[in-house]
């Protein structure tokens, strides 16, 4: 069956309407979005990503977590981090209230974790990335399908106790650069 896919812009309301848990696994090495952004091209010359308690995605997580709702993230990283991964790592620092781990690839292959892509709300709405060859998200699957959401969580919940806080790891990558 060929999936129905629509823009990301068309299920940015989820981000606002979820009530308790916003999980995000995230598998590319990178994404075009972020290598065309002023912050990331900043960071390859050497500056390191800094907050922007004003940017949208920012206000409304500060909003949602003072409602008691949580946001986390497993970011799949290779060894070495690739560019667009040093970069994501660095950025978590200015996402206040969120929750980014990291997982090696290593152990995400060995877990058998998907290799796409995901957002999960309240482990009942699955949102599911198309992102191409060059890193773009050509756009999103919605899922309901009972069996496809309990996949996801059971996605996360085999990788999240596995997966370190990205300032551990970032510290000893930075350290090493």
């Amino acid at each position: 069956m060929v999936p129905v896919l629509v823009a990301f812009e068309d299920i940015t309301h989820l981000f606002a309407e979820f009530e308790r848990t916003a999980f995000r696994l995230e598998t590319r090495r990178s994404y075009a979005s972020d290598r065309a952004g002023a912050r990331f091209q900043a960071f390859m010359h050497g500056t390191e990503p800094g907050p922007e308690p004003d940017n949208p995605w920012h206000v409304n997580v500060r909003t949602k977590t003072e409602q008691g709702a949580r946001f986390a993230r497993v970011r799949i990283i290779d060894e070495p981090p690739t560019d667009g991964q040093r970069f994501l790592m660095a950025a978590a620092a200015a996402n206040p209230g969120e929750d980014i781990r990291v997982l090696a690839r290593g152990d995400a292959v060995r877990l058998e974790l998907p290799d796409y892509d995901f957002w999960l709300f309240d482990s009942r709405t699955l949102v599911r990335f198309h992102i191409d060859g060059q890193d773009v998200t050509t756009g999103v699957e919605v899922i309901d399908d009972p069996a496809e959401v309990l996949a996801a969580c059971r996605a996360r919940d085999r990788a999240w106790p596995l997966a370190a806080p990205t300032a551990e790891v970032w510290a000893q990558v930075r350290s090493s650069v």
